[in-house]
């Protein structure tokens, strides 16, 4: 296929939640067997891969250089209908924040290119599977909760053949806390 159907993605990717969400990601996530991990997204799609050069990594590289590294905590999962089961941080905000700088440094690419009102950030467990297996899935994660994580990058996934496995092909460090109370994640709120 061609390289225009191809896709990327910046996502901020959750080890600390794996053992929580990956058995159930594998079988109720199509993204997972992907390649995809366990992750909020902060822009998707993105632009077509073989339109990501040096002069946009670097752009990346520059938006987020000055951001801090924050620690939250997904603290209970939700639903968009019954159709899709995800785990939601307890404060939104800093996620919200990162994607509206990322959109507003590449407009082209709205998040979910434009489709909702409001972006919700969230970690997908799975989606478009009988009701009674997310229910099941749910439980299950619940008995995890809640889970302490940190945003210490953003990881640029892109897809290597249409409709096929993604590869994380950069990743843009945040900047080390400079106090505590910063590692805390007190200061998340300073992403412009």
């Amino acid at each position: 296929m061609a390289s225009e159907s191809l896709q990327s993605a910046l996502i901020i990717e959750i080890p600390e939640a794996e053992p929580a969400v990956q058995r159930h990601r594998e079988r109720l996530d199509a993204n997972a067997p992907l390649g995809i991990p366990a992750h909020i997204t902060v822009l998707a799609p993105f632009m077509p891969p073989d339109t990501i050069d040096t002069a946009v990594l670097t752009q990346i590289e520059q938006l987020f250089a000055d951001l801090t590294r924050f620690r939250f905590r997904l603290d209970r999962t939700d639903w968009f209908g019954e159709q899709v089961l995800w785990l939601a941080p307890r404060d939104p905000a800093p996620f919200r924040a990162l994607t509206q700088r990322v959109y507003r440094a590449f407009p082209a690419f709205p998040p979910f290119e434009g489709r909702h009102d409001d972006v919700v950030p969230h970690l997908t467990i799975g989606h478009g599977h009988p009701l009674n297996e997310l229910r099941t899935a749910e439980d299950a994660v619940q008995a995890h909760l809640p889970i302490e994580a940190s945003v210490a990058a953003i990881t640029l996934m892109t897809e290597r053949y249409a409709g096929g496995h993604w590869a994380k092909t950069a990743t843009f460090p945040l900047s080390a806390p400079t106090s505590p109370a910063a590692a805390d994640g007190k200061t998340a709120g300073k992403i412009n």
